[in-house]
This record gives C-alpha cells, sequence and structure tokens, in this order.
C-alpha cells in the first residue's frame, strides 16, 4: 500500500481542521440548508467512468480495461474522504454498468442513472475519475477538466490538477481544460474530470495498474478536494 508522508499527513490534517472550524461556525452549503454543522455534513459524489460492456479505453501493452482502473481509484479515494469524515455517493460502486436491462441505448441510460444518483444525493462537488488516451504514445500525465463558465468547478478543478502536478510521478505540469461533457453539464454543482493518466502510454499504464500508484492518485485527488474546500470556504454563507 502507498505509504503517506508524515508532511503531507501535517498540511492535510491542517487543511481539514480549517473546514472543521468553518463548518462549526456556518456549515458547508448543502449542510446549511440541512442544518449540520459538521464534516460529515459536505456530501462527494464520485463517479468512477465506464462500466459494463463499455471498458472505455484499454492499456497499450497490458489492454487493461479503463473502466477497471476508474473504480479502484474511486474505491481508494472513497476511503480516504470517508476516514476524514466526508459524506460519500457512488455512481458507480461495482465493475457493472448502469444501464439495466441491456436493451436500447445503453451509453444513454447509463449516463441519465448517473445524472440522478447525483441530483440525488444533492452533494458538495463531484469527481468524475477517468483515464486518458492519445494518438502519440508519449502524451502522459494526469490532467482536469471542467465546465466552461463554472467559477466553482475552476477552482476545483485547478486544486485538483495542482495536487496532481506536485506528484513527483509528474512529468509533465498541466493546467486544467474546459470540456463539453455530459457529467459536467448534467447539474449545477460544482463537477470536474479528473484524467488520471494516458492507457496509450507505456509508463503511465505500468504505474496505473499498480495498486500503489493507485492510492497515490487518489490520495492527490482527496488533497485537492481539501484544498478546494478549504480555499472557497469564505464563499459559504449563512
Amino acid at each position: 500500500m502507498f505509504v503517506i508522508k508524515k508532511r503531507s499527513i501535517i498540511i492535510v490534517s491542517a487543511l481539514i481542521l480549517t473546514i472543521i472550524a468553518f463548518i462549526v461556525c456556518f456549515g458547508s452549503m448543502s449542510a446549511l440548508a440541512a442544518g449540520e454543522t459538521s464534516v460529515s455534513g459536505i456530501k462527494i459524489v464520485l463517479d468512477a467512468g465506464h462500466g459494463g460492456i463499455d471498458g472505455g479505453v484499454t492499456g497499450v501493452n497490458t489492454g487493461v480495461k479503463e473502466s477497471e482502473i476508474n473504480l479502484a481509484i474511486v474505491r481508494k479515494l472513497e476511503k480516504y474522504l470517508t476516514e476524514a469524515g466526508f459524506g460519500v455517493v457512488l455512481t458507480r460502486p461495482s465493475d457493472a454498468g448502469l444501464y439495466g436491462v441491456a436493451t436500447g441505448s445503453l451509453k444513454k441510460k447509463d449516463m441519465q442513472k448517473r445524472k440522478e444518483i447525483i441530483h440525488a444525493a444533492k452533494p458538495d462537488l463531484v469527481v468524475s475519475v477517468h483515464q486518458n488516451k492519445y494518438s502519440l504514445s508519449s502524451r502522459r500525465g494526469a490532467q482536469l477538466f471542467y465546465k466552461k463558465g463554472d467559477e466553482m468547478s475552476a477552482k476545483l478543478a485547478e486544486c485538483v490538477q495542482n495536487s496532481f502536478n506536485d506528484m513527483p510521478e509528474s512529468v509533465k505540469k498541466y493546467s486544467p481544460l474546459t470540456g463539453d461533457y455530459y457529467i459536467l453539464n448534467c447539474s449545477e454543482y460544482p463537477s470536474v474530470i479528473a484524467e488520471c493518466g494516458f492507457l496509450s502510454n507505456p509508463q503511465d499504464e505500468s504505474l496505473l495498474i499498480t495498486e500503489e500508484y493507485q492510492y497515490k492518485v487518489a490520495y492527490s485527488i482527496f488533497k485537492g478536494i481539501v484544498s478546494y474546500l478549504a480555499e472557497t470556504s469564505a464563499k459559504f454563507k449563512v
């Protein structure tokens, strides 16, 4: 298992304490409406992209399915978040797709179900985990996407991207990009897509298939989420 460095624990713990201190006084956006005043009042939806017969992209060497890596990272991220006291909702908790009976437009049914889960959860933010692919096998690294014109989603993308860029394995420092994707457009909640690496790149693929690196990726997203909540807490109003 990935061993978290002591310095990182101290930094994240300090950020969490900042959030707790603020929430005790004001609460998160969702917690305010519910009258909750604890970290558990902050709810996060984690979306493992693809699933079922839709495996997503595949690894250039091993043929590993993107959907498997997405779920593995989401499960590890869920662990970090729940242990810190946050509420977590998964759109896809297993390898199965969300389309129900395999008839008609499966992709449309799958995405509609994800939308329904997000709207039912009424979360403070949404993170959709994916893996990338590119025609040039030299392209590698993690990159965030958010909806154009959405200030809160842009801030969330920036915080998670910065966390990715701080990883020792990060050979290229990316900036978040805007994207016109269903999961970003289907709700009013701050939402990002985290493309954790390129399965078309042999180096990225060799890292992403290991449990140790999946823990590192999950922890980087976790740190980005905590950083986002700490930075935006002043915008929460009573």
